[in-house]
């Protein structure tokens, strides 16, 4: 039994009862790969190991099509449509509460509160059908405290980059090539992930400095003035996909580098999405206001946008200050008096 290395990937590989297992230790960092491999022993020797076998054989779908025959409820089939669109082909050992978390952000910033919930309550039914009833799985990943799992926290995840995160992260991604522009699109131009996989170039109007977005999940289009930044990184794209696709990847693709682009700068509990939270929180630190924010978001209600208003209170300071002018002015004339 020991570790493997593999296309830079590390594999825990042993013998059991007379057939040989390797699995996947996620990550090409050595040290990583030691712990990951120590756990993984322990689970071997404690009998948990191979508990959750059926969670690293069935999908996501798998479940989907079994829960939706026998326990599906009336409002489901509308419900899945959008976990289906995240979730879907992915194993159920890898949906874990960060993941469910991330889902929960990415809708919220285009959804009601209510409708995220009813989502949830979907994912976390099938979960507990599937751990309960079937034993696919040990853990259901939206029962875990640490998601916070009801209406009305819109508000509850304020998570955004410093200019010295960003440095980091930036300086991390360079491999493979196309991971380091993405980033920095997302951080200039405050699109979501599915606009910019879905970004093509005829919809970059270089002579302008303008991206077009033709396809958003409100469906409305937008445009967005590109930074000096954002202009250069683009314009330095020399390869172009016969597809016409500025980032022809998957995002099972997009997951797997930027968490091995995290997991080198060491940055927790930072989502993709983030990134999006980032170019408005900075926007409106310096005093940008929220409609032309709303406008650059592509949000449908300025509602959406007032989360980040806590980030400028400064803005309000000259409201305020017209007291000192109604006082000085009473003062002033009671003196002439």
């Amino acid at each position: 039994m020991g570790l493997l290395l593999r296309n830079n990937i590390y594999w825990l590989d042993f013998m059991f009862e007379g057939q040989r297992i390797r699995e996947s230790l996620q990550t090409g960092n050595k040290k990583l790969a030691e712990k990951r491999y120590a756990k993984c022993v322990t689970d071997i020797v404690e009998g948990r190991y191979f508990e959750a076998s059926e969670a690293k054989t069935k999908t996501f779908d798998d479940m989907v099509e079994k829960y939706m025959r026998k326990n599906a409820h009336s409002r489901d089939a509308t419900s899945i449509k959008p976990l289906k669109g995240f979730f879907g082909g992915m194993l159920l050992y890898k949906i874990t509460t960060p993941l469910a978390a991330e889902y929960q952000d990415e809708r919220l910033d285009d959804v009601k509160e209510a409708t995220v919930y009813q989502e949830l309550s979907l994912l976390r039914r099938m979960f507990n059908v599937a751990k309960k009833r079937w034993k696919w799985v040990k853990e259901n990943p939206v029962s875990d405290g640490d998601l916070q799992f009801s209406i009305g926290n819109r508000n509850a995840r304020d998570r955004w980059l410093t200019v010295e995160e960003e440095q980091v992260l930036l300086a991390n991604a360079t491999n493979p090539i196309w991971l380091r522009p993405l980033l920095i699109a997302a951080l200039h131009s405050g699109m979501r992930r599915g606009e910019l996989l879905a970004l093509i170039w005829k919809d970059i109007d270089f002579g302008a400095r303008l991206i077009r977005v033709e396809k958003s999940k409100n469906g409305e289009k937008r445009s967005i003035p590109m930074s000096q930044t954002l202009y250069d990184t683009l314009k330095a794209i020399k390869v172009r996909d016969i597809s016409g696709r500025v980032f022809p990847v998957s995002i099972r693709s997009v997951r797997c580098a930027y968490d091995k682009a995290l997991e080198k700068t060491g940055t927790a509990n930072f989502h993709f999405h983030d990134l999006r939270h980032t170019f408005a929180t900075r926007l409106v630190q310096n005093g940008v206001d929220l409609y032309k924010v709303q406008k650059l978001l592509g949000h449908k209600s300025i509602t959406m946008t007032q989360r980040y208003a806590h980030h400028y209170p400064e803005s309000l300071r000259s409201s305020v200050e017209v007291l000192d002018r109604v006082t000085n002015l009473s003062q002033s004339r009671a003196v002439q008096v």
